[in-house]
């Protein structure tokens, strides 16, 4: 379970409570009118859902970074008998979404596994396969290994119809306890400012979520999944009343690619940059308040320029629904299915208009991945050409053109000199380097000089090397 600062000061929480016995007489008292409104239950909800949530263990192969190791002295008496790797497990929830055994859970619960687990609610264990990781949305997808039954499932909600106020129940393996149920209350929808994911409209709830809980289940009173556990705020790193789950209609989409085939999810790509409108933007632009997303700068022939969108254009709705930040927008755009096309509203100097957006995932060219294998500070790094799909899923901005580094061997000398998946490989000895077939040639000529030039995190990184 993400752990995360707590966003309340002290100050602010005396207060709120300050305020609440006068809230509380304002209220009418009311006694239980018969022994059947004494004996409501969320029980029969419970049964009917809780088949549906599983556990997930995962294991993961990691480097014995014992500090004895690095003294020279124990390393020659003791090093033998201690292991270089040790294995360390982490302990999560999941969904069954498909009768078939496909479970879905949080990307950080099976993050880096060389192994997975499954359990089910009746303590039966099944090895599991991961179908699709999805760190954007902080979601996985896993299936069931040799499966011959048909397994119960969770349907999904409209996550979009959940109102503040609404009963939730929060289902999960908190500590590693066993199933626990919890229930309270939506407290907020559209969080867009928790900074978790890539995709920030969350859920949020006061139903105890705990370690553990990550990937189980927020159901609504209907046993309908509106959403999957994902982080809370907390100081002592146990529920404090402030949970955030990834909505249901998100998790549909990730979901629907993994049934599809694909290992990675197919998003609407709108080809613009966007802002945040801050007040002295509203103020400018003669706002009433900070609100929508300003188009920053538009991608050539993608579905924004196609469509008459343009750098200064304020968006404030998507299929009519209102926009109140680009983490808003990012929601309700990728959430939409490729194909056909979105109403997205717009401000242009004053004016309001709307243009018909086309639905369309980023474009994948060949990538040419490439391991490098000539000796070099490259050896060991799997290199590929950039398309705006292959820069989507590295986190880059999809307009970025290049060579980039996908994949960096455990132990190679491109470890051992810091490169790193997603950097941008610019020039070797003063030579561009456009194709990941040029890096290819260039460190098979066995140089014994290497200046080489990356890109990293939007900054130019030039280093030299010898050997």
């Amino acid at each position: 379970m993400l752990r995360l600062p707590i966003l309340l000061a002290p100050a602010f929480a005396c207060g709120l409570f300050a305020a609440l016995p006068q809230a509380v007489s304002a209220q009418e008292r009311q006694v239980p009118a018969s022994v059947a409104q004494l004996q409501l239950s969320f029980a029969p909800v419970v049964q009917r859902v809780a088949p549906a949530v599983v556990n997930v263990y995962a294991a993961r192969v990691v480097a014995n970074n014992n500090p004895l190791m690095a003294d020279p002295f124990f390393r020659q008496f003791f090093g033998g008998g201690m292991p270089r790797e040790q294995v360390e497990r982490s302990l999560g929830s999941g969904v069954l979404v498909d009768a078939s055994g496909l479970v879905v859970t949080n990307y950080h619960v099976i993050e880096g596994a060389s192994e997975v687990k499954v359990a089910l609610a009746d303590k039966r264990e099944f090895a599991a396969d991961i179908v699709l990781k999805d760190q954007r949305s902080d979601l996985a997808v896993l299936r069931i290994k040799g499966a011959s039954e048909r397994f119960p499932t969770l349907e999904f909600a409209n996550s979009d119809e959940l109102q503040v106020g609404d009963v939730v129940l929060a289902i999960g393996d908190p500590f590693g306890v066993g199933q626990t149920v919890t229930h309270g209350i939506v407290s907020a929808v559209a969080r867009t400012q928790v900074g978790i994911t890539d995709y920030q409209f969350f859920i949020q709830t006061d139903a105890a979520i705990n370690p553990g809980n990550s990937g189980g289940a927020l159901v609504d009173l209907g046993g309908r999944l509106v959403g999957i556990n994902s982080a809370i705020y907390s100081r002592s790193g146990g529920s404090q009343g402030i949970g955030f789950a990834i909505p249901a209609n998100m998790v549909r989409v990730v979901v629907a690619s993994a049934e599809s085939g694909s290992s990675t999810v197919k998003r609407a790509w709108l080809g613009a940059k966007l802002q945040e409108v801050t007040p002295e933007i509203a103020e400018s632009l003669g706002l009433k308040r900070p609100s929508g997303a300003l188009v920053a700068n538009v991608a050539a022939d993608g579905p924004a320029a196609k469509s008459g969108i343009k750098t200064g254009d304020l968006i404030v709705t998507v299929d009519g629904v209102a926009i109140e930040d680009p983490n808003a927008f990012d929601y309700r755009f990728a959430t939409k299915p490729i194909g056909g096309a979105a109403k997205v509203g717009l401000v242009r100097q004053g004016k309001e208009m709307v243009v018909s957006v086309a639905l369309q995932s980023l474009p994948d060219t060949p990538r040419n991945e490439i391991e490098i294998r000539g000796q070099s500070p490259f050896l060991g790094a799997t290199v590929a050409n950039l398309s705006p799909a292959l820069a989507d899923e590295l986190r880059l901005d999809p307009q970025t053109e290049g060579v980039v580094i996908t994949a960096v061997a455990d132990g190679s000398a491109a470890q051992s000199v810091g490169f790193q998946k997603g950097d941008i490989v610019l020039s070797v000895n003063n030579q561009k380097i456009a194709k990941s077939a040029d890096l290819q040639r260039i460190t098979n000529s066995n140089s014994r000089q290497w200046r080489i030039t990356i890109e990293r995190g939007g900054q130019q990184i030039s280093v030299m090397f010898s050997g």
